[in-house]
């Protein structure tokens, strides 16, 4: 019987992990592993094929689920597997007659033609498809020209020249909260009106370049150049992250604990005492993901926010402080 590939081992999660474990554990594995941050390493391009093919699956319910059925009867079946008691036919299953490639061909809905993705594609299987596409052209071609009912006449076929491969280069613009997470994306070529659907890594910034290798003409690559679109809070410098921080004067002079908001959602932190407008505090760690597996950080600039409508007990308590208070920001004014 053939053995099956441990999906949950490949992401490096327990069987019981749930989404979120699955997805964080998928994303630091295909930052390790993705073929444009490991060139020339067949070996990263083989891991990452094979953790995308793991988190398709175990991403989704359904998908998960049906795995786990095969993967429950698979050992089943093996466990009672011996010399005198061989595999039963599993002819009779509805589910589970394929063999386990067959089986996660059927899942993902792949045929066994030349794959869109930039990563999914079987090479064995697009050769023989642009071979089955060349012949029929040819017989097409030999059709009109009629050389083959008339061998008699002075002409000759015009062979057809060789194409030859060449790289092409595309444009993609993601949300921030998109190219951070990375994911899949589909993309349509111009020059030839090709859909790709395309598996992209996380902490994507802007500039940087995507090599999809053999998707270009003729065996060529296509280079996809990513930009990122302006955020309404965040803003992208590098794998940093700035943003301001409104506040109250309240909470300017007295300090105390804010929600802030980062990439991987609401975080709480300790304002200091007295703290102005412009100033800045940084959170670790809370940018986008580096490549030696670190992240930049966040950088917060405090804006303090003067209410438009203060309640009428609000303005009482406003006209007591300045009543009281002795603080006096325009008593050194450097006008001499």
């Amino acid at each position: 019987m053939q053995d099956i590939r441990n999906y949950y081992e490949l992401l490096g999660v327990k069987r019981d992990a749930s989404a979120d474990e699955i997805k964080q554990s998928f994303r630091q594995l295909a930052r390790k592993y993705h073929p444009d941050l490991n060139p020339g390493d067949k070996s990263a391009e083989d891991k990452f094929k094979d953790i995308s093919e793991a988190y398709e699956i175990l991403s989704d319910r359904s998908k998960r689920s049906q795995y786990d059925k095969f993967a429950g009867f698979w050992r089943k079946n093996r466990t009672k597997a011996t010399p005198n008691n061989p595999p039963r036919d599993r002819s009779d299953e509805d589910d589970f007659g394929d063999d386990f490639n067959t089986f996660i061909d059927r899942l993902l809905g792949r045929k066994k033609e030349a794959s869109p993705s930039g990563y999914y594609s079987d090479d064995a299987a697009r050769t023989d498809a642009q071979a089955a596409r060349t012949a029929r052209n040819n017989e097409r071609r030999n059709s009109r020209t009629g050389d083959s009912e008339r061998p008699d006449r002075n002409t000759f076929a015009e062979a057809p020249s060789p194409v030859r491969p060449k790289n092409l280069e595309a444009e993609l613009t993601l949300p921030l909260d998109k190219a951070y997470l990375g994911g899949r994306e589909r993309i349509t070529i111009q020059e030839d009106g090709r859909s790709l659907e395309v598996e992209m890594p996380p902490g994507m910034i802007p500039g940087q370049k995507i090599r999809l290798r053999g998707q270009g003409i003729a065996g060529g690559d296509l280079y996809l150049k990513i930009n990122v679109s302006p955020h309404q809070f965040f803003r992208l410098e590098g794998i940093n992250v700035h943003c301001q921080l409104p506040i109250t004067p309240a909470e300017a002079v007295l300090g105390g604990f804010v929600e802030v908001p980062t990439l991987d959602g609401l975080v709480k932190i300790s304002l200091p005492q007295s703290i102005a407008s412009g100033q800045k505090l940084r959170l670790a760690g809370k940018g986008f993901p580096a490549d030696d597996g670190k992240r930049g950080d966040q950088l917060l600039e405090i804006q303090i926010v003067v209410p438009k409508n203060p309640a009428p007990a609000e303005r009482d308590l406003y006209q007591k402080l300045r009543e009281i208070e002795s603080f006096n920001p325009r008593l050194d004014l450097p006008i001499n």
